[in-house]
C-alpha cells in the first residue's frame, strides 16, 4: 500500500515536471516571435519573468518530492515517537503542528528568494525586510491557533464517531465557509490597512453597479496593498453581511475610471453567476472524495510506516497528498472557472455601459503589462494550471481583434534558457 501512494505520488511529480518544462520550452521560444499585447521590452521581462517563476517552481517541486520521500520513509516514525504528553488530544496538535511548521520552515527559502530576489528584480516587491518578518511570525501565530482548533476538532470527531472522515469533512467544510465570511476581517486586522473610499463619484458608481446586480456590501475600502507589491489586484470578501469590496492602492493608480468599473463589473458578474457558490461546492467535493479515501485506507499502510493508526498520523497523510488529489481535480475546476470568467467578462462589459467591451479590454492589458503576466501559454500548462482563460482569448471573446502569436513556439526541442 506504501508503495502504491509512493507511485502516485512520484507519478504526480513527474507530470508536474513535465507541464513546467514545455511552458519553459514554449514561452523561451514565444519570446523571440512578434511581441503581443506588450512593447517588446514588457514583452521581454514578462517572458524572462515567467520563465524564472516556472525554473523555482521546478525546484520546490523537487525540494517537495525529497521531503515526503523523507516523511514517508522514516520523518513520520521520528516525529511520532519523538512527542510524549498525558492528554492524547494535546498530543496530536503538537505533532500535526510539527510537521506543518517543519514543511513551513523547509519552504522558507523560497519565499524570501522569491520576495526578495526574483520580485525585487522584476519591480515588484515593496515590503521590507521587517515587513516580511512581521507578515511571517503574525501567520506563524495564527496557524498555530486556528490550526491547533482546527486539529482539536478533527481529533475529537475522530474519537467519537466510527464515520468520522464524513462528520471530519462536514467540520471541515463548515471550516472553509467561516474562513471566506471572516477573511476581510482578519486580513484587516492582522495584514492590510483599509480606509473607506473617498472618491465619492467613483463610489457612487460602485454602488449602482452593486444595485444592478444585488450585492449588499458592508462598504468599499482601499488596501495599501502597494506597501508589499507593485501588483494591480481588488478583491470581494466575505459571505452574507460580511462582503466588502477591497481595492488594491496600485489598481487606483494606474486604472481609468471606466476601466476599473468594468474590472468590478467583471466581479460582480461572478456574483450574480453564484460562482463563489460553485467553486466552493467543488472544492467540497474535492474534500469529500479526499475524505473518503483516507477513511478507509488500509491498516497495511500504517503497519508498513510503522505507526498506530492514530488521528495525527491520518492527518499527516491526508497533508502529504491532498495536493495529488488537488492536481487530479484541477482541470476539471480549471475548466468550469474558465468558463465562468468568459461569463464574468460578459457581465463587465454588459454592465459598463456603451464601450463596455473596450473598457474592460484595456484593463485587461494593462493588469497584463503592469503584472508582468506573459499573455501566451503552453496548452498543456494551460490545462493543468489555469483557472482564467489565457488573456488573448479573453479579448477574443470580446470582440477585439488580437493576433495570438506565432504558434511555432509549439514546435521543435525546447532551447537553452537565456
Amino acid at each position: 500500500m506504501l508503495m502504491t501512494l509512493i507511485i502516485v505520488y512520484s507519478l504526480y511529480v513527474l507530470i508536474n515536471l513535465y507541464v513546467s518544462t514545455m511552458q519553459i520550452g514554449y514561452i523561451s521560444q514565444a519570446k523571440r516571435k512578434t511581441p503581443v499585447l506588450m512593447g517588446s521590452v514588457e514583452y521581454m521581462k514578462a517572458a524572462n519573468y515567467a520563465v524564472v517563476k516556472e525554473r523555482l517552481s521546478i525546484a520546490r517541486t523537487i525540494v517537495d518530492y525529497v521531503v515526503v520521500l523523507a516523511w514517508l520513509s522514516f520523518g513520520i516514525t521520528y516525529l511520532n515517537s519523538g512527542v510524549f504528553m498525558q492528554d492524547a488530544a494535546l498530543e496530536t496538535v503538537v505533532v500535526v503542528l510539527g510537521f506543518v511548521l517543519i514543511n513551513s520552515l523547509l519552504s522558507l527559502p523560497f519565499s524570501i528568494y522569491e520576495k526578495f530576489t526574483l520580485d525585487e528584480k522584476f519591480g515588484f516587491n515593496k515590503s521590507t525586510v521587517g515587513q516580511f518578518i512581521k507578515d511571517t511570525l503574525v501567520t506563524l501565530v495564527l496557524s498555530i491557533i486556528f490550526g491547533g482548533i482546527v486539529i482539536w476538532g478533527i481529533y475529537l470527531i475522530m474519537s467519537t464517531f466510527a464515520l468520522w472522515w464524513f462528520w471530519s469533512f462536514v467540520f471541515i467544510f463548515s471550516v472553509i465557509v467561516l474562513i471566506n465570511m471572516l477573511f476581510p476581517t482578519i486580513r484587516a486586522l492582522f495584514f492590510d490597512k483599509l480606509t473607506p473610499l473617498e472618491d465619492k463619484e467613483l463610489a457612487t458608481d460602485i454602488q449602482k453597479l452593486m444595485d444592478a446586480t444585488g450585492f449588499v456590501s458592508s462598504g468599499v475600502f482601499i488596501s495599501d496593498a502597494s506597501k508589499r507589491d507593485a501588483r494591480l489586484n481588488a478583491y470581494f470578501g466575505g459571505l452574507g453581511k460580511t462582503k466588502r469590496v477591497v481595492l488594491f492602492d496600485t489598481l487606483l493608480q494606474k486604472l481609468e475610471k471606466t476601466e476599473l468599473l468594468a474590472v468590478l463589473g467583471h466581479e460582480l458578474g461572478h456574483f450574480a453567476h453564484g460562482d463563489i457558490y460553485k467553486n466552493m461546492a467543488m472544492m467540497g467535493a474535492m474534500l469529500f472524495g479526499m475524505f473518503f479515501i483516507f477513511g478507509n485506507l488500509s491498516e497495511s499502510l500504517y503497519l508498513e510506516l510503522g505507526v498506530s493508526q492514530s488521528p495525527s498520523i491520518v492527518m499527516i497523510l491526508f497533508l502529504i497528498f491532498m495536493p495529488v488529489l488537488g492536481f487530479v481535480m484541477m482541470p476539471i475546476m480549471g475548466m468550469v472557472s474558465r468558463h465562468n470568467e468568459y461569463e464574468a467578462d460578459k457581465m463587465g462589459a454588459k454592465l459598463s455601459g456603451a464601450g463596455g467591451e473596450l473598457f474592460l479590454a484595456n484593463a485587461l492589458k494593462k493588469l497584463v503589462t503592469e503584472n508582468k503576466s506573459f499573455p501566451l501559454s503552453h496548452p498543456v500548462y494551460i490545462f493543468f494550471h489555469y483557472t482564467h482563460p489565457p488573456v488573448v482569448e479573453r479579448l477574443k471573446a470580446l470582440g477585439m481583434d488580437i493576433a495570438s502569436g506565432d504558434k511555432t513556439a509549439l514546435e521543435g526541442a525546447c532551447p537553452t534558457i537565456e
